[in-house]
C-alpha cells in the first residue's frame, strides 16, 4: 500500500508545503492538492514541484467543467514537465453548488463529459492533431457554430509522457463503473471498507470488464483523517465538520451525493437529521449529530493496534493508496502521525 498526503484547500498552504518536504523525506509517495472554491490547485502544485524532487504530485480533484478539455490537457502536461514526470491528473465533476453557484456553468451530462475530457486529454498528450467529434465537445468548432476558420492543431511542446495517469473521483454506480473502465485511478470519499463491496462492487466489476489492459490495475486512492495514539479520541470531533458539511450542506435535498452515500452505508436516518440541521442553518448542531461510529469507520483515528486493524480492512477492500490528513494543529505531531502510519503499513 502506498501512502499519500491530502493538503487542505483552506489556508495555511505555505506551512503545508514545508510539511510535504518532510513527508517526502519519510518516503510518502504522493501529495494531492484539492480545488473547490479556494485558491486554484495548479499554481500551488507548481510551487510544490519546485520544492520537492521525488514525491508524486496530483490534483485531488479539479472539476471537469471549469477548464476546456484542451486547457486541462495543457495544464497537466505543464505540471508533468515542471515536476519531471511526477504529476497525476485528478478529475471530478464536483457538484451543482460549485459548478453552477460559483462558476456560473451548467452542471450537465457528468458521465458523458468525463469520458470525453479523458479522451481529449490523451489525444493532446499524444500530440495528435486535435480532431474530436463528441456529443459535448467538438474540436475544431464546426463551421455552422463558429467562423469556420478553425483547423486541427497539436500541442507545440513534447510532453514528458504521452500517458499522464488520470484519477477520477466518483461515488455513484455509473460514475464508478466509468472510472474502472477508463482511468488509472479511482478516488472515492468517506470510504467505509467493510461496506465498499456492497456499495461499489458491481460497478467496479462492470467497468473492469471493459478496461484496457494497458491501463494496468486500478489504483484505489482513499482519503482518511489520521491520528494515532492512546488518547486521540478527541480528534474524532475534528473530522466531523467536513462530514457534516458534505452530508448536510453539499447540494439540495435529493441531490446530495454524500448524503446518498451515507444512506447506502446504513446511516440514512442520521444523514437526514444532519441535513435537516445544516440546511436550517444549525451547523454546530449538525456537526454534533455526526456519530463517532461513522467517523471511526472512514478514518484512521485511535491506538496503534486499532489503526493497524483498520489498515488491514482497507487493504482487504482493495485500497492501494492511503491518502491521509493528520488531525493536528502541530506540525511535529502531524509528521509523527505519518511516521507511525508508515511503520504500521501491511
Amino acid at each position: 500500500m502506498r501512502t499519500g498526503i491530502f493538503l487542505s484547500y483552506a489556508g495555511g498552504f505555505l506551512d503545508a508545503v514545508d510539511e510535504v518536504v518532510e513527508f517526502e523525506q519519510l518516503g510518502v509517495d504522493i501529495a494531492l492538492v484539492a480545488e473547490a472554491y479556494s485558491y486554484d490547485a495548479i499554481s500551488q502544485l507548481g510551487f510544490l514541484a519546485a520544492r520537492t524532487s521525488r514525491i508524486e504530485l496530483g490534483t485531488g480533484v479539479v472539476p471537469i467543467y471549469t477548464r476546456t478539455p484542451a486547457l486541462m490537457a495543457m495544464t497537466a502536461a505543464g505540471l508533468d514537465y515542471v515536476s519531471d514526470g511526477r504529476f497525476r491528473l485528478g478529475l471530478g465533476t464536483s457538484g451543482p453548488q460549485v459548478v453552477e453557484g460559483f462558476h456560473g456553468l451548467p452542471f450537465d451530462a457528468p458521465l458523458g463529459r468525463t469520458r470525453e475530457v479523458v479522451e481529449i486529454c490523451r489525444q493532446v498528450w499524444r500530440r495528435e492533431r486535435l480532431s474530436y467529434d463528441g456529443k459535448h465537445y467538438q474540436l475544431p468548432l464546426p463551421a455552422e457554430r463558429g467562423t469556420g476558420l478553425g483547423k486541427p492543431l497539436k500541442l507545440i511542446n513534447h510532453p514528458v509522457r504521452e500517458r499522464i495517469p488520470i484519477t477520477i473521483a466518483a461515488l455513484g454506480p455509473k460514475n464508478v463503473e466509468l472510472t474502472a473502465e477508463i482511468a488509472e485511478g479511482w478516488q472515492p470519499v468517506f470510504f467505509y471498507p467493510e461496506k465498499a463491496g456492497e456499495v461499489w462492487g458491481d460497478a467496479l466489476r462492470a467497468g473492469a470488464a471493459r478496461r484496457d489492459a494497458a491501463l494496468g490495475p486500478l489504483d484505489v486512492m482513499v482519503s482518511a483523517s489520521l491520528a494515532i495514539g492512546d488518547d486521540v479520541d478527541d480528534r474524532l470531533a475534528w473530522a466531523k465538520p467536513q462530514l457534516a458539511l458534505y452530508i448536510g450542506g453539499m447540494g439540495a435535498r435529493g441531490k446530495n451525493f454524500y448524503h446518498a452515500l451515507a444512506t447506502r452505508y446504513g446511516f440514512g436516518e442520521v444523514a437526514d437529521h444532519i441535513q435537516d440541521l445544516y440546511l436550517a442553518g444549525n451547523k454546530a448542531e449538525a456537526i454534533d449529530a455526526v456519530p463517532d461510529e461513522l467517523v471511526r469507520q472512514v478514518s484512521l483515528v485511535g491506538p496503534r493496534g486499532f489503526v493497524k486493524e483498520r489498515l488491514a480492512a482497507f487493504t482487504e477492500a482493495g485500497v492501494t493508496t492511503m491518502l491521509v490528513h493528520p488531525l493536528s494543529g502541530d506540525r511535529r505531531e502531524s509528521v509523527t502521525y505519518v511516521e507511525e502510519l508508515q511503520n504500521l503499513l501491511p
